[in-house]
């Protein structure tokens, strides 16, 4: 079966005929912090009586930010323990940003878990472990 993309207006009709049987809306992609009209949309769809949640890697903590009072639960991405995420994910930075968005979040109070994807050639289950710990 091909999927192919809704646009907005498909998508805000879709929710619309969804009222009364769905209870939040998930904002997720490849990153979503990284659309200049998601804040908007939460906005919108918020406004329709959805709560929101929202998948993120944590990579861009400034918009995070913005988002959170929004929010109502956040799925964080997290890639590795924290002094080996360059080297996990191959971005310099990454894991100051990564871990700066998870303090924002844990702040905020806004309701969330944080998960990891593991491949054992990247880091070992004693660094799994401590990382669940730290989290």
């Amino acid at each position: 079966m091909a999927h192919s993309e809704l646009e907005w207006g498909e998508a805000l009709d879709f929710l619309r005929r969804r009222v009364g049987l769905l209870d939040a809306v998930v904002f997720s992609g490849g990153e979503p912090t990284l659309q200049d009209g998601l804040a908007d949309a939460i906005r919108e769809v918020k406004g329709r009586g959805f709560l929101i949640g929202l998948h993120t890697s944590g990579a861009y903590p400034e918009k995070l930010a913005t988002l959170l009072p929004l929010i109502d639960w956040v799925g964080l991405d997290v890639k590795a323990p924290a002094e080996r995420y360059d080297v996990v994910n191959g971005v310099l930075g990454s894991g100051v940003k990564a871990f700066t968005s998870l303090r924002l979040i844990v702040e905020s109070g806004v309701n969330h878990e944080c998960r990891t994807t593991v491949h054992p050639a990247l880091f070992t289950e004693p660094e799994l472990i401590a990382l669940s710990q730290s989290l």
